[in-house]
């Protein structure tokens, strides 16, 4: 089962709705996911800080900002 890792932060209304993308999306593929916050590692922090919401699937990052549920699905397939 592939896992998720959707970068975060708090009060993000962003990484809110990609959060939701995500929920969407398990009602279709099966999958794990994990939020983490950036802000609790400053090295994640320097990697993401504008880039927030971002998808992670393995070592590739899949989709970030306005999260594309449609390239996260076909990217959630592809390992299915």
């Amino acid at each position: 089962m592939e896992k998720v890792i959707l970068y975060s932060k708090e009060n993000c209304s962003l990484c809110d709705k990609g959060l939701a993308v995500l929920k969407e999306l398990q009602q279709e593929v099966l999958f794990t996911y994990e939020v983490i916050d950036i802000y609790q590692d400053d090295k994640l922090l320097e990697l993401y800080q504008i880039m927030i919401p971002v998808v992670k699937i393995g070592e590739e990052i899949v989709s970030y900002g306005i999260l594309e549920k449609d390239l996260i699905r076909k990217r959630l397939l592809r390992q299915n």
